[in-house]
């Protein structure tokens, strides 16, 4: 119960101000022009970003799986790769090389380009679940490539398609640095900025309002698009293996594209941050604030890690073992609140230490909230894995022989969920090492990390302070990048 509430505070939060508020007050603050341009802005980025994704990763996911292209896993391991580079350091990378960039089209470009990977994934996942026997009947009944792909394979990938359109949809609502760098105003830089110019003032309470509602009206939409058909296949047999579409003479173009799509998603940030690098280097690297600030986010994640697991612990167990609606709610209920942007997270516990606690406020407490209500999904999703693996008659095994709740839970039942519980605190600790925005607003005085220090240094135009912090992000994410490219080989094979 005490996890639910944690992550519903920030809905909770927005939802009381609203009504105090009052429909007079929010007729003021959000029917105005300003609103309906952030809207416009907003809306148009989304939409332009999710249409390109989808090309792009259903198309990269088709050409790695069903096609005859050469390195098929070379091709998927750099497809998965941009991941690993946090949109805003791609911000960084494109506008230190081209400072014209700032425009629609330029953030269009460099969001497109981080985030095309949260489609390619479950679609290409998707593709290796797809029973091949019908596309080779449907090939046998004269259809072509293209139609075959268009009526018998896209209709199977509807889910795999909505799921990561949604997932990049919300990470854009979300994301702050990457458009701030970019001068390219929505709804988060506009609460950003609302907050800095009048700290906890109604005008940015009601624009993240707004926000959470283009949020929960995503989550409805792609619900609706889903609907209730099935896909999963009736048999049990065995995985017939896929014959690869000969491309034939679009070999070559297709090689192009994809190394047309690495180059820019991947190269171009790589060879920025070497090139700041190199530069940075000649002005005289400062390795002792970099080594304490790498300290700080490695300590911070680390404790926001051990903190979100204990958490996610009882709610998974809650869920597995002891089914009811009840339980369901509670842990669906962590999804949502982590569906709310870091920026409404954070905006809602700095007003609410200072009203309620205010020693609390700009604590590491209030900042390891804030990672909890973010990322416990990461967590619970892998947690609950561990549990439903784990039969409950070895729990009931050492009950009968006297062992009390506590000795169970140190003897069998942490040793047998330590593989889940791992790789959930992994996820954890590796998303707060890039985290940022609520970090900015929540950090206490002094407290510095990675993505604080880069954000600073790149604010003030000093690309070559800026890439060492961006390096280290980057090498810290890799390792979830590569096992992210495996299970996605491997999790529908196996």
């Amino acid at each position: 119960m005490c996890v639910a509430a944690l992550a519903l505070l920030p809905l909770g939060y927005i939802a009381g101000y609203t009504i105090d508020v009052g429909w007079t007050g929010i007729r003021e603050l959000v029917f105005r022009p300003r609103v309906a341009e952030l809207l416009w802005n907003t809306g148009r980025l989304v939409a332009g970003t999710v249409a390109g994704c989808a090309v792009l990763g259903v198309g990269a996911a088709w050409l790695v799986e069903r096609s005859s292209v050469p390195a098929r896993r070379v091709w998927h391991v750099l497809l998965v790769a941009p991941l690993a580079v946090p949109a805003f350091v791609n911000s960084y990378a494109w506008i230190s090389l081209l400072p014209g960039l700032d425009t629609y089209a330029g953030a269009l470009l460099v969001v497109t380009l981080s985030y095309f990977p949260f489609v390619y994934l479950p679609v290409y996942a998707a593709f290796r679940g797809l029973d091949p026997a019908l596309e080779e009947t449907a090939r046998g009944l004269g259809l072509s490539s293209w139609q075959v792909f268009l009526r018998v394979q896209l209709p199977q990938l509807r889910v795999g398609l909505l799921g990561g359109s949604l997932l990049v949809a919300l990470h854009l609502l979300a994301e702050f640095g990457a458009l701030q760098m970019l001068r390219y105003p929505t709804f988060t830089t506009a609460i950003y900025d609302q907050y800095r110019a009048t700290f906890n003032g109604p005008g940015a309470t009601m624009l993240a309002g707004v926000l959470v509602l283009l949020c929960l009206l995503l989550l409805l939409a792609e619900l609706r698009l889903r609907g209730s058909r099935g896909y999963a296949r009736t048999g049990r047999g065995a995985v017939r293996p896929v014959r690869p579409v000969d491309l034939g003479a679009l070999t070559l173009p297709a090689l192009a594209g994809l190394a047309a799509l690495v180059g820019l998603a991947l190269g171009v940030p790589l060879w920025s941050l070497g090139h700041w690098m190199v530069r940075g280097a000649s002005t005289g690297l400062d390795w002792s604030a970099l080594g304490a600030t790498t300290l700080s986010t490695l300590g911070l994640a680390a404790v926001a890690a051990g903190v979100t697991t204990a958490m996610a612990l009882p709610t998974s167990w809650l869920a597995v073992r002891a089914r009811s609606r009840t339980a369901t709610l509670l842990e669906r209920s962590t999804y949502l609140g982590s569906s709310v942007p870091g920026i409404v997270v954070a905006l809602a516990l700095v007003t609410l230490s200072i009203e309620a606690a205010p020693w609390l406020y700009q604590t590491v407490p209030v900042l390891i909230a804030a990672y909890a209500i973010l990322f416990l999904p990461r967590a619970i999703v892998t947690v609950r894995s561990s549990v439903e693996q784990v039969p409950a008659l070895y729990d009931d095994v050492a009950s009968s022989l006297g062992a009390s709740a506590p000795e169970r839970l140190r003897r069998v039942t942490l040793p047998l969920l330590a593989p889940g519980l791992g790789a959930g605190a992994a996820l954890v600790f590796l998303a707060v090492v890039t985290e940022l925005t609520a970090t900015l607003l929540l950090a206490p005085t002094g407290t510095t990390t990675l993505a604080t220090a880069f954000w600073s240094a790149s604010s003030a135009l000093e690309y070559g302070a800026a890439a060492p912090y961006a390096v280290v992000m980057v090498l810290l994410s890799a390792p979830a990048t590569v096992l992210l490219s495996r299970d996605a080989r491997r999790g529908l094979t196996t």
